[in-house]
């Protein structure tokens, strides 16, 4: 997807040909496609920060269009929204990129603001799917942690960048201080210079250490270097979203997102009160017909070019 403003032509979460500038809503892989070293980034310092310590490139920034603002996504650290007031077809537009409603514990606030226009991420489409009370699910997680310690190991596995910072958080709040993998530490080291303090240490001999938190992809390979050399029991554990649809192959999941689940996504809508809502992702389709079914004027994009995404965005607001 790309927005035309002006000389401006931005794409949002993803790479376009006709794009001059890139906005980047947040660090994570599956919305850096429009990271180049050729192109100008729309994204806040933090994002940039980022991207460079997970992905070593270091992406120059754009200053922002006339009209166009960056709010707090609530995601993760430096995750931004896009608000642009569109005078030249006249209506004001947000794109959510990922966003949660609820605080985090190593992200910035969300901020809400209202756009006649809201392009909305569809990760949790689903009606039937809550993720219940997340204070209960914190001290969960800091119980497990503090009762497994005890009887050996204890290994959380989750994303480099926004989840492994928020357990790292949420077990310093027990007085348990976890060890990290060298990527987690790398990016730890950027939450830091941004403001978010985190007590932690490096992974010296991994059989030594109480509580682990390691990239999700490397969680198999230290639950068993650690099962050998320490000669006691080792406990994985997830802390994910996903935990309400699918089981993982840990010994605990808990239901921690850094996403909206739908009534959250109920909110940030009834919140922006936007005229129409154009879903995009994964399940953009499904969502915008639950939404649909509820009243609200929503309809999916996949992938629109910069024409008929400004035909399509017109119409719905003239013709309604």
């Amino acid at each position: 997807m790309a927005l035309h403003l002006g000389d401006y032509r931005i794409s949002l979460d993803s790479r376009e040909s006709e794009a001059n500038v890139n906005f980047v809503s947040h660090a994570h892989s599956d919305h850096t496609g429009g990271v180049s070293k050729s192109k100008k980034l729309i994204a806040s310092d933090a994002t940039r920060d980022l991207i460079e310590a997970r992905y070593g490139v270091r992406a120059e920034l754009s200053s922002l269009p006339d009209g166009v603002k960056l709010l707090n996504a609530g995601h993760v650290l430096g995750s931004k929204q896009l608000y642009a007031d569109d005078s030249a077809h006249g209506y004001s537009l947000l794109y959510s990129g990922d966003y949660q409603m609820v605080e985090s514990a190593a992200a910035e606030r969300i901020e809400l603001k209202q756009a006649d226009v809201l392009i909305l991420d569809s990760t949790y489409p689903y009606p039937w799917l809550h993720f219940g009370d997340r204070e209960e699910t914190v001290r969960a997680v800091q119980r497990y942690a503090a009762a497994k310690m005890e009887k050996g190991h204890v290994i959380f596995g989750a994303y480099a960048v926004g989840k492994s910072q928020e357990i790292i958080s949420i077990l310093n709040d027990a007085g348990i201080v976890p060890a990290v993998d060298a990527r987690v530490a790398g990016v730890n080291d950027v939450y830091g210079r941004h403001g978010v303090h985190l007590e932690y240490s490096s992974i010296g001999s991994p059989e030594k250490e109480p509580v682990l938190v390691v990239e999700s992809s490397k969680l198999g390979e230290f639950r068993s270097a650690v099962a050998s050399r320490s000669g006691k029991r080792v406990f994985t554990a997830v802390a994910s979203g996903w935990a309400k649809m699918f089981r993982f192959n840990t010994d605990v999941q808990f239901p921690l997102s850094d996403h909206a689940d739908f009534q959250q996504a109920l909110a940030y809508i009834n919140a922006c009160d936007p005229e129409v809502v154009l879903t995009c992702g994964g399940s953009a389709r499904l969502f915008a017909r639950n939404l649909r079914t509820l009243g609200y004027d929503a309809r999916p994009i996949e992938r629109l070019s910069r024409f008929s995404q400004s035909d399509l965005l017109v119409c719905s607001l003239t013709n309604r």
